[in-house]
């Protein structure tokens, strides 16, 4: 009798995507600036200088072109903000399947 388990078929991963909420928005990144500053397109029409908070600095990894999760600041005005989450392709696949990322494309033509 055989005590390896049978392998099922690959099925496809089922992972939560992560949206915006209240402030936040979607960015582009554009260019990297150094010491964790970026400068980042937003989907609200607004570029912003964002930075990695210090609790994310060692587990976020981002290039030029990656789409993020961004929180404007408060008190910065609209030219700063945080970056809260990066998106991976399967995930930006959904999203732009189920229509979240519509500005997106508008972005693109340009």
């Amino acid at each position: 009798m055989d005590n390896r388990r049978t392998q099922t078929p690959e099925e496809p991963e089922v992972f939560r995507v992560k949206l915006p909420r209240g402030k936040e928005t979607f960015g582009i990144l554009e260019q990297r600036l150094g010491g964790s500053r970026m400068r980042v397109k937003c989907l609200d029409g607004k570029t912003r200088i964002c930075r990695v908070p210090g609790r994310l600095k060692k587990k976020l990894w981002v290039r030029e072109g990656d789409i993020l999760l961004i929180e404007p600041w408060e008190l910065g005005g609209d030219g700063k903000g945080d970056v809260i989450y990066k998106y991976k392709s399967n995930q930006v696949d959904w999203l732009k399947k189920n229509g979240h990322l519509k500005e997106l494309e508008e972005f693109e033509e340009f």
